[in-house]
C-alpha cells in the first residue's frame, strides 16, 4: 500500500521522496519545489508531487528548527517595530499612553477589545495575541 502512495507521487526519472534527515536533503527538495513553482503549467502529477515535497520538508522544518511561541506583548512589539510605530502611535487605538505602556511592560494584559483593534490595525489574526 505505501509503495502504490509513494509511486503515485514520483515522476519519471526522479526519485521517490522520503522523510527528510539532513539539511543537504532538505535543500534538494527546496531546490527540487522551485523548480516546479517555475513551471507556468503542473500536471497532475507535478503538482501531487510537488504537496508531498512541502509536507515532507514543512516537517523535517518543524523537527529541526521548531519556533518558539511569542508572548502577545513580543508580538505586539515586534508589530509595532515592523510599522515604525510608538507608544504614542497607539494610544488611540487602546485608550491611552499610559495604557499602551501598561500593556508593553507586563503590567496590564490586553482584553478582548485591545485585541480586536489590533488584530484589525495589523491585518493579524486575533490568535496571534494569545
Amino acid at each position: 500500500m505505501i509503495a502504490t502512495a509513494i509511486e503515485k507521487y514520483t515522476l519519471v526519472g526522479i526519485c521517490a521522496p522520503k522523510v527528510v534527515s539532513s539539511d543537504a536533503q532538505n535543500d534538494r527538495y527546496i531546490s527540487f519545489l522551485l523548480e516546479l513553482e517555475r513551471k507556468p503549467k503542473l500536471t497532475f502529477r507535478e503538482k501531487s508531487y510537488a504537496q508531498l515535497l512541502t509536507l515532507l520538508i514543512e516537517d523535517y522544518e518543524e523537527r529541526e528548527y521548531p519556533i518558539r511561541k511569542a508572548s502577545p506583548i513580543e508580538v505586539l512589539s515586534e508589530l509595532m517595530s515592523a510599522n515604525s510605530l510608538r507608544q504614542k502611535d497607539l494610544a488611540p487605538l487602546l485608550g491611552s499612553e499610559s495604557v499602551v505602556s501598561e500593556i508593553l511592560n507586563g503590567r496590564r494584559g490586553l482584553n478582548k477589545n485591545h485585541i480586536e483593534k489590533l488584530s484589525k490595525r495589523f491585518n493579524v489574526s486575533p490568535a496571534v495575541f494569545f
